[in-house]
């Protein structure tokens, strides 16, 4: 059974978004890796929208290597969007979710594959209230952003997690690694 892992940025007062933070070479090289470990993605329409900015990146690569081979990484991993309001999508690894989420998710969690990860602030808070996340990879920027998006947003029930990984980058920043622990 493939695991469900919800990869995201955040920031010291627990803000998530992704044009805050600080993204280096290193934690750029992180995420190219990981993608590499996994077989789809799963964005919502706006997360989806902002991330359409890597394939720019092919067409005119950048001068930093780091974020050319993330474009590449981005570009090959399949892309499932779900939105109501999306009616198609441009880049060719992507395909708009015929089913709802819940649906998807068991249905790819029973095949076999690599990892599904899972991009966005309100896919996640979904998932979380589904119970179909294995894991939770939170990379946390030391910084305070002041304002944003609250990644625990309306989740109302306690949930215990257990510690099973961390990773720090030279930055600062670190990503701690969480599994919900069982009842």
């Amino acid at each position: 059974m493939r695991k469900v892992i919800a990869a995201i940025n955040m920031t010291v007062d627990g803000f998530c978004d992704h044009t805050a933070g600080l993204p280096d070479e290193e934690i750029h090289q992180h995420y190219t890796d990981l993608l590499g470990q996994g077989d789809a993605i799963l964005y919502g329409r706006i997360t989806y929208q902002l991330m359409e900015f890597w394939p720019t990146l092919l067409e005119k690569p950048s001068e930093d290597k780091s974020m050319n081979d993330f474009a590449v990484a981005i570009d090959k991993i399949q892309k499932i969007v779900f939105s109501g309001t999306l009616k198609n999508v441009d880049w060719k690894s992507a395909t708009i979710a015929k089913r709802d989420l819940k649906e998807t998710v068991l249905e790819l969690k029973q095949q076999s594959g690599k990892d599904i990860f899972v991009g966005s602030r309100s896919l996640i808070i979904q998932l979380m209230k589904l119970n179909l996340i294995d894991e939770f990879q939170l990379c946390i920027y030391p910084m305070v952003e002041g304002i944003g998006l609250s990644l625990f947003e309306d989740i109302n029930d306690r949930i215990i997690f257990k510690l099973v990984n961390t990773k720090i980058f030279n930055s600062g920043a670190i990503i701690l690694y969480y599994q919900p622990k069982s009842d």
